[in-house]
């Protein structure tokens, strides 16, 4: 795959008007996970917020990452690390509170499933609070909240214009303000933005620059659409957003993000489709079709195939047997060696090894999964792991194949 990070803005973009992912958005990127692609949820939205949309999309069991606060925050989907974080320290959050209660412009922050606020009947904050589905907590002393942001709200957007200019220098250095809407005014720690997040998030997976892909429609995401390889605005975006994009996509209404994947990145995986049930039809009396073996997937960098435990393939005592997990893993890396050759080119197999870590019990499917570790002109070497149906490793193998040419 061209991508391997596709990130995506959550409200205005990845969800339509009414809040919603539409079945076509949702089908569509679990279909790019499926080939390979990790996702990245980038949003003003606390970490909490986001996790729902994330289960929605699988993010838990294709290695996502959430990108929160507008980029003070990145959490592992999968397992729930928090790899990156920037916090205000306690002075600026009490200092803040004081000069907002002071006023009588409510104040909100994030802690956990909780928003903590001092105005806990508030119109803004209630919303805030249903969008994410996080309870609500009066409190009077922000200080030893656990903060990332602060927002203040207010109806007058004109009492919180002036209060902007006045941190916006006061605060210089110590912290960042800005608008995220017209009732909402931000403080944040310095630095913080979608694009310096993605930055260390690319550094940190050893992502080139051209492998990412990034959606937005709003300030916010300007950053990371001019540091990602492909930068797509939608097209209910601002003027601004727009000429900062490379690509403008439809709008969010018009499912704007899935229709965008399918130009730039399900486009590429239909240049190296492979007809599979062609293929599983033909090898129905051969070794693979004995073991049950059926193929899932194709492309020129990952093979997966998919092998029943039952009796052809289980050891006396109800366990998968070492010997048909080899022939699985010779079975997708060869198929790979196929793709990815000349016309000419003979495939033979010559080297298998492999390590058993852990069983794979009778009335189990494991899952194949391999990739292309070196593509040479007289061979190709394949990583692959073996997986139960609960994605448990059972085994690594190491597959070898020669290249020869046809005679």
């Amino acid at each position: 795959m061209k991508y391997k990070l596709l990130v995506l803005d959550i409200d205005g973009t990845l969800l339509n008007d009414s809040k919603v992912m539409t079945s076509g958005t949702l089908t569509a990127l679990l279909k790019v996970q499926q080939a390979g692609v990790r996702i990245v949820l980038a949003s003003g939205r606390p970490a909490y917020g986001v996790l729902p949309i994330a289960k929605a999309l699988e993010m838990d069991k294709y290695g996502g990452f959430i990108m929160s606060y507008n980029g003070g925050q990145i959490l592992n989907a999968q397992s729930g690390e928090i790899l990156f974080e920037k916090k205000l320290d306690a002075e600026t959050i009490s200092y803040v509170h004081k000069k907002a209660k002071k006023r009588g412009i409510p104040v909100f922050t994030y802690a956990n499933d909780l928003i903590v606020t001092d105005a806990p009947e508030n119109a803004h904050v209630l919303a805030e609070a249903a969008l994410n589905k996080m309870r609500v907590a009066g409190a009077e002393d922000f200080t030893g909240a656990a903060s990332h942001e602060y927002v203040l709200v207010s109806d007058d957007n004109a009492v919180l214009s002036d209060l902007y200019a006045h941190w916006k220098k006061r605060l210089n250095g110590v912290a960042d303000v800005f608008f995220s809407e017209p009732f909402f005014l931000e403080i944040v720690p310095p630095s913080v933005n979608k694009g310096d997040a993605l930055s260390f998030l690319k550094d940190a997976l050893q992502v080139k620059t051209e492998e990412v892909i990034a959606f937005g429609d709003g300030v916010c995401d300007i950053p990371m659409l001019q540091l990602a390889g492909t930068g797509i605005a939608m097209g209910n975006a601002n003027d601004a957003v727009k000429s900062c994009a490379d690509h403008i996509t439809l709008s969010n209404e018009e499912e704007g993000v899935a229709a965008a994947i399918e130009k730039h990145i399900v486009a590429e995986l239909r240049i190296t489709q492979i007809p599979l049930d062609e293929l599983n039809l033909r090898a129905k009396h051969a070794l693979m079709g004995n073991l049950g073996i059926q193929y899932t997937y194709a492309s020129t960098k990952r093979i997966e195939a998919t092998m029943p435990v039952d009796e052809r393939t289980r050891q006396p005592f109800g366990i998968l047997h070492g010997g048909a997990t080899l022939a699985l893993a010779e079975t997708v890396a060869g198929l790979g060696s196929m793709i990815i050759g000349k016309p000419d080119d003979l495939i033979v197999g010559m080297q298998v090894s492999g390590n058993h870590i852990s069983s794979a019990s009778e009335g189990d499917t494991v899952r194949a999964v391999a990739t292309i570790i070196h593509k040479g002109r007289s061979s190709h070497v394949w990583d692959v792991n073996v997986y139960t149906s609960t994605d448990k490793l059972v085994s690594t193998v190491r597959v070898v194949n020669s290249v020869i040419k046809k005679r």
